[in-house]
This record gives structure tokens, C-alpha cells and sequence, in this order.
């Protein structure tokens, strides 16, 4: 937004959360402060937004404690962004105005490289991540390239849409990615909110194919048949036979080798986790190359995500009414939020509501 003004102190504010100092999330240190920064100004791509709803990420949690971290501090974290356009720089052509979009991980790309050309602009060399390399969404107003925000169905509400653009979205790509076909057997390690969304999607997509689900917790076992889950069993336990493929949501290495142990020959893994904990990386040392990869199986890791997988995402949530339990927090209480996550006291989506949402949608 261009004010003409050349003192910063005179520009227009807002208030945003912001990564002030990276190190281990804890009670004890604060890694967030709330602060008073300038709305942000619009560039001629780039449209200005609202922001009424910010989903809350592990990934905030991998950038706070250095795992992803962020390109400069202060950082405004948030990737899961909902909100109304109140502006569009001059060379803006989609006339989103007043629209209801969102954003996700992918900020921008450079829309040039062999990548990008391929639809594959999650891979790009100059792929932005939104909150990590530019401010997102746990702010008030957010600017975004035009062309990496996305029109919310008007079918999907206002707060469901936010877990939607990350758990939802690069939930999608890895089932898409595992080239599942009806009736065959996919398999889910753990059970937060992006494999609960990667079943309903799997249920709606595939209804004749039995998914089988690996889960610590017995909350969480019990939640995944709830869900409609054929089998539900500890992270080690063998399901009723091999699968064809596994989409694996956890941190930690030791259910990528009994994921690998349950799989049919050819069968596929695919890990959609942004970061694996170093502390169980001795796990890989008890790779055997009979029991855990032989028969031509596969590992492929999820990297991001695409503007088509948000694209298809939303029309499928909206076409299959796709919902996540929610949990609502104040923007001021955002490290509460991610502590609350870091402890696994928490069994739905969080999302921070920023401000008034002001339109006719149900929020």
C-alpha cells in the first residue's frame, strides 16, 4: 500500500506475531511477541488481504527451533491463510477484489524454470515459502503475489478453510502421489489433523479401498475408525495384510522402517514430513535390505506443494464437504497455540482468528 509517507513511524499499522529469536520452544522462553509494524505495501503483482484466519502449523515450530528456519529475523509466521482482498497493485489482472481467498505454504515461484513449466513449481530454486522466507499470516494484513492465492468456496466456512491450505493441501499431494487405485490397501502413520484429512479424502476418492491406520496414541486409534478407517493398530503392529501403499505424516523415522516392513511388492511410501527428528536417526541403521526394501519398493518424500494440488483440494473439500474439529485462539495467543501442539494435548486443528470476518459466508 503506497501512502506517500517516508517515516515509517507515520505509516499505517497492524498488529502481527512475529519470530523475534529461534531456539527450543518452550515455556520458558518467548519466541513470539505481538507487535505494532506497518501494513505491509502492495507491489504491482501483488494483492493486499485481510487476514481473518491463520491455521496454526508444526512447521511454525520447525522454524521457531531451526529446523526450517526463517530467511530474516523478525519473521511473521503462517501458512494457512484466510481472508477478504482489499487491494490489488497495478499490474493485477484476476480483479480479486473483495474476493474471499487463501494462501498457502507456497508464497511464490519464479513461474520461468523447467519446474515451473512442468506444473512442478514446488520444486522451483526460487520457491518462497510464506512465513518462513515472506511474512504470512499471523498478522492482520498479509501482501501476496496475485497469482498464489486462491478463491475459498463459498460452500467451505471461513475458519474449516484455513487447515485446508496446508494439512489439507500437501495431504492431497501425497495421495495423490501414491498412484492408489480403488480398492487397493493404503496405509496412514499417525493420525494429526493431515492424516485425518488424507482419509476422508482417500474414503470419498477411493470408497472401495480399505485404509488401515498406525497410531500411538489409542485416542488416536480410536478417532481413525471413528473416521471410518478398515483397521487401526500401534505404530509397529502388522495391519490385516500388505498394503500397497503408505503415507507416512510423523516426525520421526522409526514408522517410515515398520511402514516399509508392511508393504506388497512395488509397494509405495510416501513421506509427507516437511522435517524428520535428528534424535532417532540411529533407527536407520537397522535397515535391512530384504525385510524393508527389497521387491522393488519405494520411498518418495513430499516437498511442498503446487498450485494445482490447492486448487483441486478446495473444489474436492467443497464437492465432499471436508471438515477438520477446530480449535479457536486469539491472535495474541499464538505461542499458546504452538505449545499446545509441541505437547500433543491437542486433537483437532488450531487455527488464530485474526480479525472480523465481515461478508455473508458462515464463518
Amino acid at each position: 500500500m503506497q501512502t506517500g509517507l517516508e517515516n515509517v513511524d507515520e505509516l499505517p499499522r497492524m498488529r502481527a506475531v512475529q519470530i523475534h529469536q529461534t531456539g527450543i520452544l518452550n515455556n520458558e522462553n518467548e519466541h513470539l511477541k505481538l507487535n505494532s509494524i506497518p501494513i505491509p505495501a502492495v507491489r504491482n503483482d501483488e494483492v493486499l488481504i485481510r487476514v481473518h484466519y491463520c491455521g496454526v502449523c508444526h512447521t511454525e515450530i520447525d522454524e521457531i527451533e531451526n529446523r526450517t528456519p526463517p530467511a530474516t529475523l523478525p519473521m511473521t509466521p503462517g501458512h494457512q491463510v484466510v481472508g477478504t482482498v482489499i487491494r490489488s497493485g497495478p499490474d493485477c489482472r484476476r480483479k480479486l477484489s473483495g474476493a474471499r481467498v487463501g494462501v498457502a505454504w507456497i508464497f511464490s515461484a519464479c513461474d520461468h524454470c523447467t519446474f515451473c513449466q512442468s506444473g512442478r513449481e514446488n520444486l522451483c530454486a526460487d520457491f518462497r515459502a510464506c512465513g518462513r522466507d515472506r511474512p504470512g499470516g499471523y498478522a492482520e494484513y498479509m501482501a501476496v503475489p496475485e497469482n498464489f492465492v486462491y478463491p475459498i468456496p463459498t460452500r467451505i466456512a471461513a475458519r474449516q478453510a484455513a487447515p485446508l491450505l496446508c494439512a489439507g493441501a500437501v495431504g492431497y499431494r501425497a495421495l495423490r502421489m501414491t498412484a492408489i487405485q480403488n480398492s487397493e490397501w493404503l496405509g496412514l502413520t499417525g493420525f494429526g489433523a493431515s492424516g485425518q484429512l488424507v482419509l476422508k479424502m482417500a474414503l470419498a476418492l477411493f470408497p472401495d479401498t480399505p485404509v488401515c491406520v498406525f497410531a500411538r496414541s489409542p485416542k488416536e486409534r480410536q478417532k481413525a475408525l471413528e473416521c471410518g478407517a478398515t483397521w487401526a493398530g500401534e505404530t509397529a503392529q502388522p495391519p490385516p495384510r500388505k498394503l500397497q501403499a503408505i503415507i507416512d505424516t510423523t516426525p520421526a523415522w522409526t514408522p517410515v522402517l515398520s511402514a516399509l516392513e508392511c508393504l506388497l511388492p512395488g509397494g509405495r511410501l510416501i513421506v509427507n514430513a516437511i522435517r524428520k527428528e535428528a534424535g532417532d536417526q540411529s533407527v536407520l541403521l537397522q535397515l535391512d535390505y530384504s525385510r524393508h526394501l527389497w521387491m522393488e519398493k519405494s520411498i518418495q518424500s513430499v516437498a511442498n506443494v503446487t498450485r494445482e494440488d490447492v486448487t483441486e483440494m478446495l473444489s474436492l473439500a467443497a464437492r465432499i464437504e471436508l471438515e477438520s474439529d477446530v480449535i479457536e485462539y486469539p491472535l495474541e495467543r499464538a505461542e499458546e497455540a504452538l505449545l499446545a501442539i509441541k505437547s500433543g494435548d491437542i486433537e483437532a486443528a488450531s487455527v488464530l482468528k485474526v480479525s472480523p470476518i465481515d461478508d455473508t459466508w458462515n464463518t
